[in-house]
């Protein structure tokens, strides 16, 4: 096998958060459910954004957070993703290749505008996701690069992917690519109202073993399985993905491998400020510690703390050098 040119290469939904911190009268006002990810068409994002308040904007999506977050902790990353040859198209390209992402993907010269996620962060701290996928949802085989997924250590995927047709195509055209060069492919499950929309097929994915490693928060589990028994769901997933990795809030995170599980403590904070972007900034710190050839322990703690620095502040991006706090921690980098 080639030496890797990128650690990790994600491939997502190219995304432009739009952050503002509400209340749950602004939620109900619009309809939303509390926690979740709703996908809107543009007159709704215009609506929305019409009554937000002041907001923190930044670029966004699932496995561009990850990706962004690799970068942060020294890792050599690479995005996919599509955006509109526009003005959100042009910050978010800017936005990403400053954060040290090699990002290559053709902007679209027409057709819908970048895509948009107006995330309301509640008093305690949880997030309401309204997305509108924009060009992001035109993203097809063609961007996939063969050379650059044949070059990386490891491809990530998100779920939310799998809502466009085109999308589904590229995800499956990667991992083939990244399967016939000997490298790993991993998956995170996004979101529970996305588990409810495409559960067989998810569990197709890792059956079948388009995907190697799978990401997935305790609700996600729960969703994938329909049922509220954890140690079952747990059970279920060993036996279905070659590794499984559930995130669990506060209570940290269990690696669920074939020959055991291993259970990691939570990253110890002073405040929980915004939940978005825990999820992404976990797996961000796990592949880290896998890429490094740390055990699935080190790993875990390289999440938790990845997570630990982004639910601290506004926004899914970290805004301190991951890796220096690593080394303070004594964990590997």
């Amino acid at each position: 096998m080639t030496a890797a040119k990128y650690d990790v290469l994600g491939i997502g939904n190219a995304i432009f958060d739009v952050l503002v911190q509400t209340d749950e009268g602004f939620l109900s006002q619009h309809g939303m459910t509390k926690g979740g990810m709703a996908l809107i068409d543009e007159a709704r994002a215009a609506s929305i954004y019409r009554d937000m308040g002041p907001a923190t904007e930044m670029s966004g999506g699932s496995a561009a957070n990850t990706i962004v977050g690799l970068a942060n902790l020294g890792a050599r990353a690479a995005y996919v993703g599509k955006v509109r040859d526009d003005q959100i198209g042009r910050l978010y390209t800017h936005d990403i290749r400053a954060a040290g992402v090699a990002f290559e993907t053709k902007a679209a010269a027409d057709g819908p505008a970048t895509g948009c996620s107006y995330i309301l962060v509640t008093p305690d701290g949880e997030r309401t996701m309204n997305t509108y996928l924009g060009a992001a949802q035109d993203l097809g085989p063609s961007d996939i690069d063969a050379a650059e997924v044949a070059a990386s250590s490891f491809v990530y995927l998100e779920g939310y992917l799998w809502d466009p047709k085109n999308a589904k195509d590229a995800f499956v055209k990667a991992s083939t690519i990244a399967h016939d060069a000997g490298r790993k492919v991993a998956l995170t499950l996004s979101d529970s109202f996305c588990v409810d929309r495409y559960r067989g097929e998810f569990l197709d994915l890792m059956r079948n073993g388009t995907v190697d490693l799978v990401f997935a928060n305790e609700a996600e589990l729960h969703s994938l399985y329909q049922t509220s028994d954890f140690e079952g769901a747990l059970k279920q997933l060993r036996a279905d993905a070659g590794l499984g990795i559930v995130t669990r809030s506060e209570k940290g995170c269990v690696v669920a491998a074939a020959d055991g599980v291993t259970a990691v403590p939570a990253f110890p904070i002073e405040k929980i400020v915004d939940t978005t972007g825990a999820g992404d900034l976990f797996a961000a710190g796990f592949l880290f510690g896998l890429v490094r050839g740390a055990g699935f322990e080190a790993a875990g703690r390289l999440g938790a703390l990845a997570a630990a620095e982004v639910i601290q502040h506004i926004g899914a991006r970290p805004q301190v050098s991951l890796k220096e706090m690593a080394q303070q921690n004594g964990l590997p980098v």
